[in-house]
């Protein structure tokens, strides 16, 4: 089921422009209230999606989180992460720092979604449409891999696990393992299934025992839009530039994007080259991806030597290169964000 939610904020110089956002989650809920915020009209439709697993969020995530969106209690109140255990390669686990809060995309969701109905609603077109959920104006995904996952609930059988996220790399794949309670977190199994992700397992698979039947599979490997913008439309979250979970980063990178992408509205309403700046977007966009990919080059050169290991690390280079080659294609970078703000890059000199 979709509903809307219109805000009127109170700027009068954007009044009666308005922005048409569609999606649930992070990206989609942090454009709204910048919008709204920087005077224009909104308009939100949103979209049921199917629950998935827990959301650790890292420190450094919720404190960007806070501060876009003014609110420095935001969630405050939730079950908190101190450290994680790394088990990746040959060596024995790794107990470093890590500070984060776990919550479900329900709770995600309701923190984010969009205000009552205030009515005055109109069949204008809008302004511009940020897209964070399908059907995309361009729907065509490119995926850097294939790297199928499965969660399923686990019980938790030590006490001090209760604060503590655990990731080991197995034969053909990893496990990530979060805690959502006093005694019971989420088991993400990446590359097989739970089942057989335990059997290869050292460390994780005494510490859970499985609770209920997995979820059904998807996709965790990188991918991305072909076309992140068109002549009236942007797209972002994680459903347009999806991060593979094995580095934490995709939260962030979503409120990122929610900054940019709502920067790139402003800055063509305040009579800026649209085609530049719809480009600029497109562009940081392709950078932050080839950075990510080169990332988790990193991790997955390190987590085993078999053949899906080998695979993984093939496809990510590959990735690598069609993001550099696409970036070659494209023109500097004209624009750097001051603040909330886009700006030319000759002007903030």
């Amino acid at each position: 089921m979709s509903g809307q939610a219109r805000v009127t904020a109170p700027g009068a110089d954007r009044r009666g422009l308005t922005v048409a956002i569609q999606g649930p989650g992070m990206a989609a809920g942090c454009c709204a209230d910048l919008l709204a915020r920087a005077g224009f009209d909104t308009v939100r439709t949103m979209r049921t999606r199917a629950a998935g697993p827990a959301v650790l969020l890292s420190d450094a995530a919720l404190a960007l989180l806070r501060d876009v969106l003014e609110r420095p209690q935001l969630f405050a109140d939730r079950p908190r992460i101190t450290h994680r255990v790394v088990a990746w390669g040959p060596g024995e686990p790794a107990r470093l720092p890590h500070g984060g809060v776990v919550l479900s995309e329900g709770e995600l969701d309701a923190a984010l979604g969009g205000p009552p109905s205030e009515g005055n609603e109109t069949d204008a077109p809008p302004f511009m449409s940020v897209h964070a959920a399908p059907p995309f104006p361009s729907g065509r995904m490119l995926a850097f891999g294939g790297r199928r996952a499965v969660a399923a609930r686990v019980g938790l059988v030590h006490a001090d696990d209760r604060s503590a996220c655990w990731i080991e790399a197995v034969e053909a794949g990893w496990l990530f393992l979060i805690p959502t309670g006093a005694a019971s977190g989420w088991l993400l199994a990446v590359g097989g299934d739970i089942e057989a992700s335990l059997r290869q397992s050292r460390h994780i698979a005494p510490r859970v025992e499985v609770a209920g039947e997995p979820s059904g599979a998807f996709e965790t490997s990188p991918r991305m839009l072909a076309a992140l913008q068109g002549p009236d439309w942007l797209a972002c979250g994680s459903a347009a530039i999806a991060f593979d979970p094995i580095c934490g980063d995709g939260t962030a990178q979503a409120v990122r994007e929610a900054i940019l992408a709502s920067a790139v509205v402003g800055a063509i309403a305040g009579g800026g080259d649209p085609d530049a700046l719809r480009l600029h977007y497109e562009s940081m966009m392709v950078a932050a991806m080839r950075r990510h990919l080169r990332l988790c080059a990193q991790f997955y050169a390190t987590g085993g030597q078999g053949d899906w290991w080998r695979a993984q690390l093939a496809d990510l280079a590959a990735g690598f290169d069609a993001c550099t080659a696409r970036l070659a294609r494209m023109p500097e970078p004209r624009f750097e964000l001051h603040g909330l703000r886009l700006v030319a890059r000759e002007a903030a000199a």
